[in-house]
């Protein structure tokens, strides 16, 4: 490839930037510093998520958790439309790398935290960091390929998604399982391990990823980042905490009200910034994005709600450790890559995109009500089954919908419009855990209830109540108590501590242990009809998407067009 020519606005360096269309082995090498910083993002996910209980008790915080993963998410949600807005205006590079290394600085200060206000802290600048890991990556992915070609290449993106999901459970059991490694104790590794992925993402970034940007002089929508900084805080601390705090209590009106009047100031910040907004209202004009942005909200508030209840299922009703569980999840692993693959390679050969999402939203209805089967004594392989179809739901969504929101918007937009669909499909989430974990803990102590009503009376249940051994075991005395309340005209009110700390369960009799297993497995179901309510709603609106014919050049070639275009327009046009 010949060396660019100095262009206006240009960085120095443009010299040393790709102009041309890339080959694909240049794809694939820019890919490959690419999938190294989406990795970190998505691995510290999942990683954290099997060590935080020994986090927390290692520090003593224990019921401040929540706080670490709040901090993180907020500050990832809020920065993900600013690095989109940013990067269109000065370039992607550079702020992937600065996203890289805020995110390497969170973990090496994660790792060093001597509190649960530390690590919250510190995880809070982790946020900064991941919020422009993936939403970057989309964008430049859109700059370098054609929209016809780009799904193969995404394809690549959700197979790192899918490997660390796997990876993720497993590297974070074992680690926080580990007293100490190499003098360090063991959950330290949990956020110690970015660092020299992440050291080599950098080297890899800095060297392959080097290309065409036109640069375009905009100011800054300051007023509308920080009402936005308004407008989510509240409401995702809300999402987090309401249901500690009492979905009605002081706090959480509280959260709502400073929510919306910050939606509101947001609005106004947007309206009157026009084409200098960090998210442009006219935008949404455009069918395909705003139809594309909703369908990102609701599948991502579906997905989460079943993502959030499988987990528990496998731990909570079929006893599975959390690293076991990540394993579990493998069919639903398999089946997002392999429906992103195959959607791939399609819409490469097609051009054709709608389809997809028809027949993923539909598979997604029918995966949750398969999962909504799942009881006490459904055999693993049932529930694999149902996780595929599920998986293989979501790889035919999650695609295709960012290429149909990149394919619809001006090359000058491709940032704004990743970031987007990121954040839109991140708050959908928020809302939906918060919903469907809301629902599940609220009605598990009635299903539990209703459980305990139908196998009480059961002659296995009754011979456990007679059972010496049973009887002299401590871990069953929730239960033993209950029962014998009950018997003497007490009250048969459950364990105090089921919904808050259900570990008891693991060495509790299993006959006394059953109506738990099958009340939770109620519980869980109820989630999962839900979930597929909501899901239901997103195969509607993906019944009213356009299908435009995507483009064959890249977002580099077509954004440089573009400028060239107005440049022409400009100087043609008479001097006054």
């Amino acid at each position: 490839m010949t060396a660019a020519q100095p262009i206006p606005n240009a960085p120095s360096a443009s010299a040393h930037l790709h102009t041309g269309p890339l080959t694909h082995r240049q794809v694939v090498t820019i890919l490959s510093g690419l999938m190294m910083g989406m990795f970190l993002a998505t691995l510290d996910q999942t990683i954290i998520a099997s060590a935080i209980r020994t986090i927390s008790d290692d520090l003593q915080g224990l019921s401040l958790q929540a706080w670490a993963t709040t901090a993180y998410l907020i500050t990832a949600t809020i920065s993900t439309p600013l690095y989109g807005k940013l990067s269109d205006i000065y370039g992607r590079r550079q702020f992937f790398l600065a996203a890289i290394s805020i995110f390497l600085l969170g973990s090496a200060l994660s790792g060093f935290a001597s509190s649960m206000y530390e690590l919250a802290a510190f995880r809070a600048v982790q946020g900064i960091g991941a919020g422009g890991l993936f939403s970057l990556a989309l964008a430049i992915i859109g700059d370098i390929v054609p929209p016809r070609e780009r799904a193969k290449y995404q394809g690549y993106f959700l197979a790192v998604f899918g490997t660390s999901s796997v990876l993720g459970p497993v590297v974070g059991g074992l680690l926080a399982g580990a007293d100490q490694i190499l003098g360090i104790t063991g959950w330290r590794w949990v956020f110690f391990v970015n660092l020299p992925i992440g050291l080599v993402a950098l080297v890899v970034v800095t060297k392959v990823l080097n290309i065409d940007h036109v640069r375009r002089d905009h100011r800054i929508d300051w007023q509308g980042a920080l009402a936005l900084v308004v407008a989510l805080v509240p409401l995702l601390i809300l999402a987090e905490q309401g249901r500690s705090w009492g979905w009605t209590s002081t706090g959480s009106v509280v959260s709502v009200a400073v929510g919306l009047v910050g939606i509101a100031l947001f609005l106004l910040a947007e309206r009157r910034a026009g084409e200098e907004a960090l998210l442009p209202l006219r935008m949404f004009v455009n069918r395909t994005f705003g139809i594309g942005t909703l369908l990102n909200f609701v599948i991502g508030m579906g997905m989460f709600g079943g993502l959030a209840a499988l987990p528990l299922y496998l731990q909570l009703v079929k006893g599975a450790t959390p690293t076991e569980a990540g394993l579990q999840l493998l069919p639903l692993t398999f089946g997002i890559m392999t429906a992103s693959v195959v959607s791939g390679q399609a819409i490469a050969r097609t051009g054709r995109y709608k389809i997809y999402p028809v027949i993923g939203s539909a598979l997604l209805v029918i995966g949750a009500l398969l999962l909504s089967r799942l009881g006490a004594d459904t055999p693993f392989w049932h529930a694999a089954a149902y996780m595929a179809v599920f998986g293989f739901g979501l790889g035919l969504n999650l695609q295709p919908l960012v290429l149909a929101i990149q394919n619809a918007v001006s090359p000058r937009d491709m940032g704004v419009a990743t970031s987007s669909a990121t954040f839109f499909r991140q708050m959908g989430g928020t809302v939906g855990t918060a919903v469907f974990l809301s629902i599940l803990f609220s009605s598990a102590a009635d299903k539990i209830a209703g459980a305990f009503e139908k196998i009480a009376p059961t002659k296995a249940f009754q011979s456990a109540l007679r059972d010496p051994a049973v009887l002299s075991n401590p871990a069953n005395a929730p239960v033993v108590d209950t029962v014998n309340a009950a018997r003497g005209g007490g009250s048969a009110a459950l364990p105090s501590g089921v919904l808050d700390d259900s570990s008891f369960l693991l060495n509790m009799d299993p006959r006394l242990a059953r109506p738990f297993l099958v009340g939770f497995a109620d519980s869980i179901d109820l989630v999962l009809v839900v979930g597929a309510g909501v899901l239901a709603v997103a195969f509607v609106l993906t019944l009213f998407l356009p299908e435009v014919p995507l483009r064959t050049s890249s977002g580099m070639a077509a954004a440089r067009a573009e400028a060239d275009a107005e440049e022409e327009k400009a100087a043609s046009a008479p001097q006054s």
